[in-house]
């Protein structure tokens, strides 16, 4: 007979470990609303490539446009950011509070260096879009074979 169960003997239906995974699992619920999302995190993105260009998109809600910054430095991109929190008028408390606010800073690495001159970056319905062409310097060069 396991130790567990001569403990459970005296109780009879009542399993002190099922009591103990509930509790935890409530700990856990309570707790996640006090943990922000990490910088590797927030925000979400894609990135994909098809030679000629990098695109980026990254879930951003609730960040008004002017508060995001991009900077590229060699083949790394940094997309950093601030959302404020919500604003409460004198007569209204949270009942529940979930959305994260805050600083953010995200590093990117990119499949290739890029022309930073011609990156584009877009805002809509909170999704950014930056596209990044592949520098001219990278892009591979096809040479062709002359006979002597």
């Amino acid at each position: 007979m396991l130790w567990t169960e001569r403990f459970d003997m005296p109780f009879r239906g009542f399993n002190p470990w099922t009591r103990l995974l509930r509790l935890e699992d409530e700990m856990n619920r309570v707790l996640s609303r006090f943990t922000f999302p990490s910088v590797n995190e927030f925000p979400l993105i894609n990135i994909w490539e098809n030679g000629e260009e990098a695109v980026i998109t990254a879930e951003i809600p609730g960040i008004d446009p002017g508060a995001i910054e991009i900077s590229i430095t060699g083949k790394t991109l940094v997309l950093s950011g601030n959302r404020e929190p919500e604003t409460l008028k004198e007569d209204e408390s949270y009942h529940r509070r979930e959305r994260w606010y805050g600083r953010f800073t995200k590093s990117i690495d990119l499949p290739f260096p890029v022309e930073p001159e011609k990156v584009e970056a877009k805002f809509s319905r909170g999704v950014l879009t930056v596209i990044l062409p592949r520098a001219e310097a990278d892009k591979p060069k096809k040479i062709t074979v002359k006979s002597a």
